[in-house]
């Protein structure tokens, strides 16, 4: 039986999902081929992880400039894209023109011409374009979706969704790449596509129109000096003032962030560890939208970045009833910079409209993700089963939960509200 080839463009932290998924899950099915990254000394690291964690004999390694000539030699079935999220048309873009089906991480891409760009070179060249939502794939947020489609709470009018990124997790889209807008699309592309993809799978839906509003509220220098910091700095390394500051990533303490990117400085310059309370971040902390969809449901939807714990409250709405759910999943950042161990835990109960409450039971899965990772990779490179949930997300699927971010980013910026038909054309 012939072997899929797969070559990954983009070797940073998200890409040791895939490439070691491959190399350890998947070798009887799948070879991966190549690396592609602007930075050869990710790309040696990367080699690395496929030799002494995985087992698995190094691969051709060849500069971003080079993402063509990598195709033609190698001869790649797919190239999976784990890139800079304002780079993945271009990747996507050019590997269909020359004949390969992609994997995207999320987001798709980051704004409404780069996403019409990509709808159009789907349908030029007929290649498959899918985006690895793993989110879809939890069993805990499967089983909202199967609650949903049976009918439980008859048809959902409306839904309440909040997402609470904690001071460890949320901080860190302020210290590196992300907090350019330009870069990520800010947190409503890059971070609420998750959510925004959720509510379109639970609901089996699109979006129509989006209002939002979104402000910097916690991050950046004007709002520590409002809150009496005086002392600053622009990355943890080296300096005195980030010795204590909790959010401070200190690249040199840990081997995976050493290796990976303070030692890849020297060929690129990107700082992995600036500060959160730094100059330049042009991406909102603190985020209001309000969708409706073509169903009629209407979603009013929260994302603050910088909160006590991390995890999501849902409510559903119903004409039987209402669906509450609610994911604690991760807890608090300690003054010395350490997270709290609490354990997470999330349930999920039923208010029938005229009978007693209660709780849906549901299996925990093992693996990164609440248990997602193995059930998407599955889905990727392996032999999946039938699914009745249809989780398998393609380029229309990625292109439907970034118009909401994309959407609610020019309702910030004009303060109307903002027809999705209006951003693309499928």
């Amino acid at each position: 039986m012939r072997k899929t080839r797969y070559a990954l463009i983009g070797t940073g932290h998200r890409a040791i999902f895939f490439y070691g998924s491959l190399a350890r899950d998947y070798r009887e099915t799948t070879e991966l081929v190549a690396f592609c990254d602007t930075n050869r000394i990710r790309m040696d690291y990367a080699n690395r992880q496929l030799t002494d964690r995985f087992d698995h004999p190094a691969i051709p390694a060849y500069k971003a400039e080079q993402f063509e000539d990598m195709i033609r030699r190698e001869k790649p079935d797919c190239i999976i894209v784990t890139t800079v999220d304002y780079t993945h048309h271009t990747y996507i873009i050019r590997a269909m023109e020359l004949g390969c089906d992609v994997i995207s991480e999320k987001p798709m891409t980051v704004d409404e011409e780069k996403c019409q760009a990509i709808i159009d070179a789907v349908k030029r060249t007929g290649r498959r374009l899918r985006v690895a939502f793993n989110y879809r794939y939890s069993p805990f947020n499967t089983k909202i979706r199967e609650v949903l489609m049976d009918g439980t709470i008859g048809e959902v009018h409306s839904v309440h969704f909040e997402y609470l990124l904690n001071a460890v997790h949320g901080a860190d889209y302020f210290r590196r790449w992300h907090r350019d807008k330009t870069n990520s699309g800010g947190l409503l592309v890059h971070k609420s596509t998750h959510h925004f993809d959720l509510v379109n799978f639970w609901l089996d839906t699109h979006p129509e129109s989006v209002f939002a509003m979104g402000d910097l509220r916690f991050y950046g220098k004007e709002n520590a000096q409002k809150r009496g910091i005086t002392q600053f700095y622009d990355r943890a390394y080296g300096s005195e003032a980030a010795k204590g500051d909790p959010f401070a990533l200190h690249l040199d303490q840990d081997p995976f962030y050493k290796e990976l990117y303070l030692d890849a400085e020297p060929e690129d310059g990107y700082q992995r560890d600036q500060s959160v309370f730094g100059e330049g971040i042009t991406i909102e902390d603190t985020m209001g939208v309000m969708v409706r969809y073509r169903n009629r449901a209407i979603l009013t939807y929260a994302l603050n970045a910088y909160l006590p714990w991390e995890g999501f409250t849902v409510s559903f709405n119903g004409s039987k009833g209402r669906l509450e759910v609610k994911a604690f999943e991760r807890s608090y950042l300690r003054p010395d910079g350490s997270e709290d161990d609490t354990p997470p835990r999330k349930t999920i109960t039923v208010f029938p409209l005229h009978a007693a409450p209660y709780e849906v039971p549901f299996e925990e899965g093992d693996g990164g993700h609440d248990g997602a990772d193995p059930v998407l990779t599955r889905d990727l490179f392996g032999d999946p089963p039938p699914d009745r949930f249809r989780r398998a997300a393609s380029h229309i699927d990625g292109a439907m939960s970034i118009l909401t971010g994309i959407a609610g980013n020019h309702s910030i910026r004009t303060g109307q509200p903002v027809r999705i038909d209006s951003l693309v054309r499928f």
